[in-house]
């Protein structure tokens, strides 16, 4: 896990997540609108994957806090399927 960041910039409510088993954008896609959790100790930061960063199945998740430095290199947990609709 690490921030997405620019030229100048660093975008602590957007990090880049890279999942163990997803290699391929294709894989990444089913992963769309799922939540994830980052935990700490009594620290508890819930994002949602919102996007893709290139075609190696890298996603971005926006979390509604930023998520602080400790949280860089950590591991994230998958929690939750999307809803589909019908």
């Amino acid at each position: 896990m690490n921030y997405r960041i620019g030229i100048r910039t660093q975008m602590s409510l957007e990090c880049l997540v890279q999942f163990a088993n997803i290699e391929a954008i294709k894989q990444a896609g089913n992963l769309m609108g799922r939540k994830v959790q980052w935990k700490n100790g009594k620290t508890m930061l819930m994002g949602k994957i919102v996007g893709f960063h290139g075609r190696n199945g890298v996603v971005r998740v926006r979390f509604k806090k930023g998520v602080p430095g400790q949280a860089i290199g950590a591991k994230v947990e998958l929690i939750s399927k999307p809803l589909t609709a019908k």
